[in-house]
């Protein structure tokens, strides 16, 4: 494969990151805003929102055997637009009954997505032969970052849901189909091509990947995402309810958390790159377990947003980099087409993570205490560190694994 095609395929994955991080900030964000355009209630919202990552999780598994068949390019290429079509759904019907469907929509759009992404995303950066996954969450914390801020602006103003998520949709939806027609998994010259089954047919592509090859690593994703929901959706309540800040400034340690994500992700790479992906996630598992045991024992509010922003700074690179060891491991022991494969079964633990934080940490709130829930995500991230050998042990060039696949000169 050229340098171009490869740097395009690399640019084009990249904004398509964004592209999701940006669309799943203006959902997530203006859930109250949702809440009151449907009449959903206090007690109907939990189903809601849990049917989202439940599809995602059906999806995910879908996708898996829909990739070995059309390619995880051509699922990408699809499933971005339903999901920005599935975001302006959200903000355009009424009742209960469009709610769902359009939740239910964007949920199983979103799991051939991520799947899809972080597919092309393991292909790619072994056709670079180094660390370049991170760089692509990175662009998912930015896409993040700014629908964030473009949800405050819609909320700040009182925009109708519809007339904030138009104009993102708008611009992001042409923009996406545009650079899709150079998504390539790196095996090939040709963008979209399923490169990836090459040599490795369609019914013993994911077959034979034993499970306990994976466990590791399902573990690792369950328990990251475990910490990222406690800090999405207890943050603003810790900070307001215990540590007694004010309302404003309990929005400000998710921002924090966000920004830290960003920071750790842009750089996380140079690291992988010079120390070995074992280390980093060690290090980054280490660091987030200190920020919640900042969080938990902080005598105020100033010192428990520093234990946040921490928190962000260890856990960006865990999530990136146990794709990479998962596509790594797979091709390893199984060959490409396994690869894919491997990416999409443990993309359903992303959304396992998220269905049991949240509701783990509440129900160890009020039976417990807030400070003594936030001990349990930070337990729970140490045990990465036992599971790190699945990382690779030294700095090799596809997920920091042993294998030094094909390395490219390309920026």
């Amino acid at each position: 494969m050229t340098d171009a095609r490869l740097r395009h395929g690399r640019g084009s994955l990249a904004f398509s990151f964004f592209t999701q991080g940006a669309t799943f900030a203006l959902l997530v964000t203006r859930i109250p805003a949702i809440q009151d355009r449907y009449g959903i209630s206090d007690g109907l919202l939990p189903a809601f929102l849990a049917a989202v990552p439940v599809l995602a999780g059906v999806s995910s598994v879908l996708t898996e055997k829909l990739a070995a068949r059309v390619g995880p390019a051509t699922v990408l290429r699809w499933a971005q637009p339903v999901v920005l079509l599935a975001l302006l759904a959200v903000g355009a019907g009424s009742g209960l009954g469009w709610a769902a469907l359009a939740l239910g929509l964007f949920g199983l759009s979103v799991g051939s997505l991520d799947a899809s992404m972080n597919m092309l995303g393991v292909s790619l950066q072994r056709a670079y032969g180094r660390s370049i996954m991170l760089g692509f969450h990175a662009a998912y914390s930015l896409g993040g970052i700014a629908g964030a801020s473009l949800a405050w602006v819609g909320a700040h103003w009182h925009l109708p849901l519809f007339t904030s998520y138009l104009p993102v949709v708008a611009v992001l939806l042409p923009a996406a189909l545009a650079g899709s027609r150079w998504y390539t998994d790196g095996a090939n010259g040709k963008p979209g091509e399923n490169a990836s089954l090459v040599g490795h047919p369609h019914p013993t592509a994911g077959q034979g990947i034993a499970f306990r090859l994976l466990l590791p690593l399902c573990l690792v994703m369950t328990f990251a995402y475990i910490g990222d929901s406690t800090v999405s959706n207890w943050s603003a309540k810790y900070l307001q309810d215990v540590l007694h800040s004010s309302e404003e400034l309990a929005t400000v340690p998710y921002n924090a958390y966000m920004v830290t994500t960003l920071l750790g992700r842009a750089v996380g790479d140079l690291g992988v790159r010079r120390f070995g992906a074992a280390l980093v996630v060690r290090c980054g598992a280490v660091l987030a377990a200190l920020g919640f045991a900042v969080v938990a024992a902080a005598p105020g509010a100033w010192t428990g947003m520093a234990g946040f922003t921490v928190l962000g700074l260890g856990l960006s690179v865990v999530v990136p980099q146990t794709f990479a060891a998962a596509g790594r491991l797979a091709f390893e022991s199984h060959g490409p087409g396994a690869s894919d494969a491997a990416v999409a079964r443990l993309n359903v633990f992303n959304y396992v993570g998220f269905l049991v934080g949240s509701p783990l940490v509440g129900a160890l709130g009020d039976a417990w205490t807030y400070r003594g829930a936030m001990l349990v995500p930070m337990v729970l991230v140490l045990v990465t560190v036992v599971y790190a050998t699945s990382f690779g042990a030294r700095p090799a060039g596809y997920g920091g694994g042993h294998e030094q696949p094909r390395t490219v000169d390309v920026g």
